[in-house]
Order: structure tokens, then C-alpha cells, then sequence
């Protein structure tokens, strides 16, 4: 892997002042440092999400099809440094979410931060259609939080918090405000926030204009068809500019950063 994008000086007198990083595997720890989240009190979300070169953000339903080993890693360092990873019921179904696991690789970074042991997992679900028997409910090791809005059905309700699950109120109706989930999830002290999808909760959060960063894996892959786009939903008035963050590449996948301008 190498950083196209700020180039880094390196100080050894074989690379210094060449502006160019050694190929080769990047550490946890430089991984964990490229995508440290910035500081402030406020909440900052970020996404994580993975596109074909024309645009498909999955394949075959799922995103595993077009990622790769390296792509694995980033997505492992980005749940490592969240407080909290935000999916759809949808992405939570399709991709057999289990609980985030604990990882040695970053238990000081986390304890450093004041953060628990892994992230929670918070499934964003209007109607509360969910399994509650499967272990992402019955085996987290911190609990799982299900947002959804006021209206929910109450038995449903009460089948997640009989589950173990922390129910997180942030709409009317059946209807989840992203905006208001964002702000409940900071009021419980997640701050570090990283949502995963899919396709029709980040484009809520685009639209909403609280999506502070994404993290995009363009692969060098067309798989024509008519899959989703990572955002969708209906379009927003004024188009929103980000500005490149950072670039990394290894065998031809483009791992971008952009933040809000």
C-alpha cells in the first residue's frame, strides 16, 4: 500500500525528501493514525462504503464481492476507532452483522480515548422487522442499540429490550430522523460515530447534511447490472462539496477520504 494523497516525507536517508512512502503493508498503527478521528466535543460521522468503477455498490447483493484484503483491514481499523457503527436493518440482514469483536491491536488506543472494549452495533429499523434470537442482540459485548422512531410497534419495542437491546427513540412515527439519531447517539456519549449502510441510510444522512466524512474504496472492477449506488434515496437540492482528504492505493483499489468543506 502507498499514500498517493497528502505525500508523506519520510526521514530515513534513503526515502527523506523523496515525498514518497515505501510500498509495502501498512501496521494497524498507521492505519489506525491515517484515519484518527478529529478532535472536538461535537459528533462527527463518518461512512464507509465501497463502489465498482461504475458506481455498483455491491454485487450479488453484497459488498464482499467487491472489496478485498486491504479494504478488509481499513473497514477492521475504522470499527476500531468508532464509538458506535450505524446500519440499516436492511445491510444488517444482507450481511449477517454479528457483535463488533474486541481487538487487541487497538485496546490501548481505545482505553487511551475512554472507549469501551469494541463499538456498539446501532441498527436503524422504522418498523422493527428484526430476528432479536441472533447473537448481534443476545451476545454483544457491549449492547446493541435499534433507533427507531416514536410509532414503532410497542411489542416490537419490548421484544428488543427483552433482547438486551437499548432502544434508541430519534423520530415520529415510524419514521427515523437522521439528524435526531445522530444527536441521541451523541447524547449517549458516541461520539465517533461510522456508519456502514446501506445504500438508503447514507442517503439519508446526506440528505439530512450531517455526513461529516466518507471513506470510499473505489475498486478497479465494472460489473455493469443494475446495482445500488452507495447513496440513495431521493436527490438533494443543492449537490454538497467535499474535499479530498487522503489517497491510498494498493493493486489498483483507490482507498479515498473526503471531509466536509
Amino acid at each position: 500500500m502507498r499514500s498517493l494523497f497528502p505525500v508523506t516525507d519520510l526521514t530515513t536517508s534513503e526515502n527523506a525528501g523523496t515525498g514518497a512512502r515505501p510500498d509495502g503493508e501498512w501496521s494497524l498503527d498507521e492505519l489506525a493514525d491515517a484515519y484518527a478521528y478529529p478532535g472536538g466535543e461535537g459528533p462527527w460521522l463518518r461512512a464507509n462504503m465501497v463502489s465498482t468503477l461504475d458506481g455498483a455498490a455491491q454485487h450479488d447483493g453484497r459488498s464482499q464481492g467487491i472489496s478485498c484484503a486491504s479494504d478488509m483491514r481499513i473497514f477492521g481499523t475504522l470499527r476500531g476507532l468508532a464509538d458506535v457503527v450505524i446500519a440499516g436493518a436492511e445491510t444488517v440482514r444482507l450481511e449477517g452483522y454479528r457483535p463488533a469483536r474486541a481487538r487487541e491491536a487497538f485496546a490501548a488506543r481505545r482505553a487511551a480515548a475512554g472507549q469501551g472494549p469494541a463499538p456498539a452495533i446501532a441498527v436503524v429499523s422504522g418498523s422493527l422487522d428484526l430476528d432479536f434470537s441472533l447473537p448481534l442482540f443476545t451476545e454483544p459485548l457491549v449492547p446493541t442499540l435499534v433507533v427507531t422512531g416514536a410509532g414503532a410497534p410497542p411489542a416490537r419495542i419490548d421484544a428488543a429490550r427483552g433482547a438486551g437491546a437499548e432502544v434508541v427513540i430519534a423520530g415520529e412515527g415510524t419514521r427515523v430522523d437522521p439528524a435526531r439519531a445522530v444527536r441521541e447517539l451523541a447524547d449517549r456519549g458516541l461520539t465517533r460515530l461510522l456508519t456502514e449502510g446501506g445504500p438508503r441510510l447514507l442517503g439519508q444522512f446526506v440528505a439530512a447534511g450531517v455526513l461529516d466524512e466518507l471513506c470510499l474504496t473505489v475498486s478497479p472492477m465494472l460489473t455493469a447490472g443494475d446495482a445500488q449506488r452507495i447513496a440513495g434515496g431521493p436527490s438533494v437540492a443543492v449537490p454538497e462539496r467535499f474535499a479530498l482528504a487522503s489517497v491510498l492505493e494498493e493493486a489498483g483499489f483507490l482507498f479515498t477520504r473526503y471531509r466536509r468543506i
